[in-house]
């Protein structure tokens, strides 16, 4: 199963290439006149294309890009001439980070939640939380964070309100640099982790072999943690794995919110700019990214379900 997903991965990689190149090419405006300014001439802008190989047919675009990236190199900055494997190299670890600290606080927070949830089903702990969870899908993130500035940046100084902080510079800076923007990119995956890991485990706790353990004298704890959170971890991996791509796309907004200069604020600076082999480059990043995720997921399959293993070993 490993092996095939692998095999996929290259084709998607390409499809994903063709559509991006495609589409940007479709976008009205011309990089060249942004690049010179409104005051460019005409003459000056096809000089700026030539320099570019934007004057060369689509195919012949593609091809040279796409012979590039297959080497390592993403091109070079329609801006600022600089190498895109650099930026990338300097922006994608604060992007990881960011992603990373907001995915450990759903995770810690939701799945007990949801544990809770489902054990307390009925009662106001459940109704309670279920709300919570329906709010904090419903609020898009960038109103929480606009919230957390507000309490937490400016009205408590906890913590800043926008910039970061490199790990160099010491942990806890660096922490309290990514606390508020991973905690309001974190709380709409959260709420959809809360209600899965709920929905999944009232399935489990319904089920016979449960209803044998509690009959057998197995404690609440020993039943719940051991036997009914390990088989409702399927479907609850399964939504981390989709809700990859909801985070890599929270990224962009909750990065230009906060001024976190990562790939996420490479897009939309790039995107204003009309600066196509950054965003080709982004986006092709952020669909690796994707890929890699649910293929680590795939294996989390195999290790959590026994049938799957013997599945893909014969």
């Amino acid at each position: 199963m490993v092996l095939r997903r692998l095999a996929l991965t290259v084709p998607i990689l390409l499809g994903t290439s063709v559509v991006v190149f495609l589409i940007l090419r479709l976008v009205p405006g011309d990089p060249a006149a942004s690049i010179l300014g409104s005051n460019a001439t005409e003459q000056s802008i096809v000089k700026v294309r030539a320099a570019l190989g934007l004057d060369l047919p689509l195919w012949e675009q593609f091809g040279a890009w796409l012979g590039g990236v297959a080497r390592g190199d993403f091109g070079r900055d329609y801006i600022t001439n600089q190498e895109i494997t650099e930026q990338l190299e300097l922006r994608l670890p604060i992007t990881v980070a960011l992603a990373g600290v907001a995915f450990l606080l759903a995770l810690i927070a939701a799945i007990p939640l949801g544990v809770v949830a489902a054990v307390r089903e009925g009662g106001w702990v459940d109704r309670s939380v279920r709300a919570v969870a329906v709010l904090f899908i419903a609020v898009p993130d960038f109103v929480f964070g606009l919230l957390g500035i507000l309490l937490f940046a400016v009205g408590l100084s906890l913590v800043p309100s926008s910039g970061y902080t490199p790990i160099e510079e010491g942990y806890l800076e660096h922490l309290r640099s990514l606390a508020l923007p991973a905690a309001a990119l974190s709380l709409g995956l959260g709420g959809v982790l809360t209600r899965v890991t709920r929905s999944a485990m009232l399935d489990v706790l319904g089920s016979d072999y449960v209803r044998f353990a509690k009959a057998s004298g197995f404690s609440s704890s020993s039943i719940v943690f051991r036997y009914a959170l390990r088989n409702a971890s399927v479907p609850i991996i399964t939504v981390i794995g989709l809700q990859v791509g909801y985070i890599l796309g929270g990224t962009v907004v909750i990065e230009q919110l906060f001024g976190l200069p990562g790939l996420g604020q490479l897009i939309v600076e790039a995107m204003l700019a009309r600066n196509y082999p950054v965003l080709q480059a982004c986006i092709l990043v952020f669909v690796a990214a994707f890929i890699l995720v649910n293929l680590i997921t795939d294996l989390l399959y195999t290790v959590l379900n026994p049938r799957l293993r013997r599945t893909s070993t014969s």
